[in-house]
C-alpha cells in the first residue's frame, strides 16, 4: 500500500494555509491535505485558480441547495484537474536540462527506484536503450495524493431560511464527506479530533470507500489518533461497517500545530512503541468483521497480492532527518508528516508576507499554547499575529467578538436555544455582562473577562492570509491567524521546496541549528508545562486528584523510556544529548510541582478536619 515516491506527507495546516498545497506540490509527487471545513473559503480558491488556469467557473451561491457539498466537490475537481495539467506540463519537459522535470526526480528520496533509474539515465549514451528509459521514466511520473481532512466534531446542524433545521445529511461534517465522496479523486480522507459515529455510519452510503472487484479502494480512510486504544476503538467500529483503515496517523498531543489534544501524560515515544509492538492487531483484529460485511451484501472481497496491512505514520515536531530515522528505523513508522516548516516555503503554502515574516522571526517565547480557539481546545499560536491584535483592539474598545458570519464553530447554548460561537459578539457581550455582575475579587473578574475575549474568529481569520496572497482580501480589513507548532522556532527564513525536501531526507546542510533540542525533549517540556497548569487549576475534586496523579505517573514512565532512547547511538543530526539533559531537568521540575500539590491536598484535609496546619506547611502551600 506504500508507493515508491516520497516518504513524507504535508498534513493539514488550518483552513487556508494548505487549501491549495496539492496544486503546488502534488505535480512533484508530494502528498498533502486540504481542510474541507470552510467550503465558502474553498469557493474563493476555486474562483481564483479557475481564472489562473483558464478553467470554466460558475459560482455556487451560499444558499444553493446542498451548496456546501457541491462547493467542496467543485473545488476538489478543480484541484484534480489543475494537478493533472501541471503534471502533464512537467512530463512534457525534456530530460538533461535544469527544469521542473529534473526537480521532480531530484527531490525523490535516495531509496526511490524512480530516482535511481533517473540517475542511471543521466549516465547513458544516446541510443534506443536510453530512449526507452526516457519513455519509461516519463510514464512512471505520478502526482502526490490530494487528501482531505475533516474534524469530525465540527458537525453543526444547519437551518433553512425560515429557521427550521435541515435534514441530518446536511450537517457540516456529513455534507463535507459527501462533497469529497462525490468527487472523482482517488485519494484519502483524514478524520481527526475524535469519533463521530453518525458520520462514520454515513460513509456506508458511498461505494468508493470499499474495495472493487480488483481489490482497489478508490477513497481510503486515514485516522488521526492519539493512542493505540483510540485506534482500536475506531478501527473496530468502522470494520463492522466493512470499512478498512488505510493509515493510522499518530500525532504528538502537544508538540504540533493547530489544535492540541493532550494525552493524560503519555509521551509520543511510548505511544509509537505500543503501535510498534501491537500493530499486527490493526490488521488481523478487524479482518473477520470486514469480510463478514462484504459477505452479508454478496460483494466480492478481493485482497491485494501484498495483503492488508495499514500504514502507521507519525507527525508533530519532527525537525531533522536524524529524528526521521529514529521514528522509521527504531519504531517502524512507515512515513512521517511535516507541517509547520512548510509554512516558510512559499512554493507550498499561500501565506501573506507579514505573517510569514512573523513566523521566521518567532522565538520560543512567541510560540505558545493559547485559549484562542472557540472550539474550547488548546490552540498553538504565535504572538503579535494580525488576528491577535485585531481581537484585542476590539475588546479594548468595548466592542468584543465577531459577527460570526460562517458559524462553523457554534456549540454553546449557555444563553441561547440555538448554539452560538464563543468568539461571537452575541456570546461575548452576554458572558462579559454576567462576569461583571458577579461578586468576586477584581483580579479574578479581569482574568475571566480576558479568557472570554481571547477567543478569535478562526473561521474567518485562518483563511485571510491566503486570500490576501490571492488579491481577494485587503490586509488591513482581513486579520490573519496562523497556528504553527513550536518547531517553527528553529526555521528562520523562507525556503525553496527543494531545500525543505532535501532537509527532510538529510541531503545537504541542515536547515536547523545543531543545538535544537530533540523532538522528544521539546514534547516533554510541553507536557510538564501542561501538568503544572493543571495543578494550578485544581479546584478540589477527587476526580481531578486521580487525573493529576495518573498524569504524573505516565510522565514518569515516559521519562524513563526517554532515558533509554538517550543511551542509543544518535543518527546524524539527532540531538540525543539534549534528551538526557531535558529528562533530568524536567524530572526535578515534575517532582517539585507534584510535591507542592501534595502539600495543598494535605492542607485541605487538615482544614476539612478542623485542624490547624503547621506554619511551615501553610506557607509552603501558598
Amino acid at each position: 500500500m506504500k508507493n515508491d515516491l516520497h516518504t513524507f506527507h504535508i498534513p493539514v495546516m488550518g483552513t487556508g494555509h494548505s487549501a491549495d498545497t496539492p496544486i503546488r506540490v502534488a505535480p512533484f509527487g508530494i502528498s498533502s491535505v486540504i481542510s474541507v471545513v470552510d467550503d465558502l473559503l474553498l469557493e474563493k480558491f476555486r474562483e481564483y485558480h479557475s481564472r489562473k488556469f483558464d478553467l470554466p467557473y460558475t459560482p455556487i451561491p451560499r444558499n444553493e441547495t446542498d451548496g456546501r457539498a457541491r462547493r467542496i466537490t467543485a473545488y476538489l475537481e478543480t484541484v484534480r484537474e489543475i494537478v493533472r495539467i501541471r503534471l502533464d506540463r512537467i512530463r512534457a519537459l525534456p530530460f538533461f536540462e535544469e527544469n521542473d522535470k529534473k526537480k521532480y526526480f531530484d527531490m525523490l528520496p535516495d531509496s526511490s527506484p524512480l530516482r535511481k533509474d533517473h540517475e542511471k539515465l543521466l549516465g547513458m549514451e544516446p541510443g534506443p536503450e536510453r530512449d526507452a528509459l526516457v519513455r519509461s521514466l516519463t510514464d512512471r511520473m505520478t502526482s502526490g495524493s490530494i487528501d482531505v481532512n475533516i474534524m469530525v466534531k465540527l458537525d453543526t446542524v444547519r437551518y433553512d431560511r425560515d429557521g427550521n433545521p435541515l435534514g441530518d445529511e446536511f450537517s457540516d461534517a456529513k455534507a463535507a464527506l459527501r462533497g469529497y465522496a462525490e468527487s472523482g479523486l482517488e485519494s484519502a480522507i483524514v478524520f481527526s479530533a475524535g469519533i463521530n459515529k453518525g458520520l462514520f455510519s454515513y460513509m456506508t452510503r458511498f461505494r468508493d470507500f470499499y474495495r472493487d472487484t480488483t481489490g482497489r479502494i478508490k477513497k481510503k480512510i486515514i485516522l488521526k489518533v492519539s493512542d493505540f486504544r483510540s485506534a482500536m476503538i475506531q478501527g473496530r467500529f468502522l470494520a463492522k461497517k466493512g470499512l478498512e483503515i488505510h493509515e493510522y496517523r499518530i500525532e504528538s498531543g502537544l508538540n504540533c500545530g493547530g489544535h492540541a489534544f493532550p494525552t493524560n501524560g503519555h509521551l509520543l515515544p511510548c505511544l509509537i512503541q505500543e503501535f510498534k509492538e501491537k500493530r499486527d492487531q490493526l490488521a488481523t483484529g478487524f479482518h473477520r468483521d470486514i469480510r463478514k460485511y462484504y459477505a452479508d451484501r454478496e460483494w466480492t472481497y478481493t485482497e491485494p497480492a501484498d495483503g492488508y496491512r495499514p500504514l502507521v505514520t507519525v507527525q508533530g515536531g519532527i525537525g531533522t532527518n536524524g529524528e526521521v530515522r529514529r521514528l522509521t528505523e527504531d519504531f517502524g513508522m512507515d512515513m512521517t508528516g511535516w507541517a509547520s516548516p512548510f509554512l516558510l516555503v512559499p512554493e507550498a503554502t499561500p501565506i501573506d508576507t507579514p505573517t510569514r515574516t512573523l513566523l521566521a522571526q518567532a522565538g520560543e517565547k512567541d510560540l505558545y499554547l493559547s485559549g484562542a480557539s472557540p472550539f474550547g481546545i488548546p490552540f498553538n499560536n504565535v504572538r503579535r499575529s494580525g488576528s491577535e491584535q485585531w481581537t484585542r483592539q476590539k475588546a479594548d474598545a468595548g466592542n468584543p467578538g465577531s459577527a460570526c458570519p460562517k458559524k462553523f464553530l457554534v456549540f454553546n447554548r449557555e444563553f441561547t436555544d440555538k448554539p452560538i460561537c464563543l468568539a461571537s459578539r452575541q456570546y461575548q457581550q452576554k458572558k462579559l455582562a454576567e462576569i461583571r455582575s458577579m461578586d468576586i475579587p477584581g483580579p479574578e473578574k479581569e482574568q475571566r473577562c480576558r479568557e472570554v475575549t481571547e477567543k478569535v474568529c478562526l473561521c474567518e481569520h485562518l483563511g485571510n492570509g491566503s486570500l490576501i496572497v490571492m488579491g481577494m482580501a485587503e490586509a488591513e480589513k482581513a486579520p490573519q491567524s496562523i497556528c504553527p507548532g513550536p518547531n517553527i522556532e528553529w526555521f528562520d527564513r523562507n525556503y525553496t521546496l527543494k531545500e525543505m525536501v532535501d532537509h527532510i531526507y538529510g541531503r545537504g546542510p541542515a536547515l536547523v541549528a545543531a543545538r535544537r533540542p530533540h523532538m522528544f525533549a521539546k514534547e516533554l517540556v510541553m507536557y510538564v508545562d501542561y501538568f503544572e497548569k493543571q495543578v494550578k487549576q485544581y479546584s478540589g475534586t477527587e476526580k481531578e486528584v486521580k487525573a493529576i496523579q495518573a498524569f504524573k505517573d505516565n510522565l514518569r514512565q515516559g521519562m524513563a523510556f526517554c532515558l533509554e532512547i538517550a543511551e542509543k547511538t544518535p543518527y546524524p543530526g539527532e540531538n540525543l544529548t539534549s534528551l538526557r539533559t531535558c529528562v533530568e531537568r524536567e524530572n526535578s521540575r515534575l517532582k517539585s510541582v507534584y510535591t507542592g500539590f501534595k502539600r495543598r491536598l494535605k492542607l485541605r484535609d487538615m482544614f476539612e478536619n478542623g485542624l490547624t496546619p503547621p506554619a511551615k506547611l501553610s506557607s509552603s502551600a501558598v
